[in-house]
């Protein structure tokens, strides 16, 4: 799980591929969880929540780049 401060720091490919991983980890684990019980119960939570906070960074700089400069 990365912080937000970590994930600032990355590039967008960077941030698409972080997002790619989360999204696979955050499916194996909901996988897991209906088929079995999960060791740790919070990471498909926590998985969530990661996966917000990278869109939340892409969708920032997306807004910075599309608008005109003030």
């Amino acid at each position: 799980m990365s912080k937000a401060k970590e994930l600032r720091e990355m590039s967008v490919d960077q941030l698409e591929h972080s997002l790619r991983e989360a999204q696979e980890s955050w499916f194996k684990l909901r996988v897991q969880s209906t088929t079995e019980k999960l060791d740790v119960p919070s990471a498909v939570r926590k998985t969530r929540r990661e996966i917000a906070r990278i869109k939340t960074l892409l969708r920032e700089r997306e807004l910075a780049q599309a608008a005109p400069p003030a």
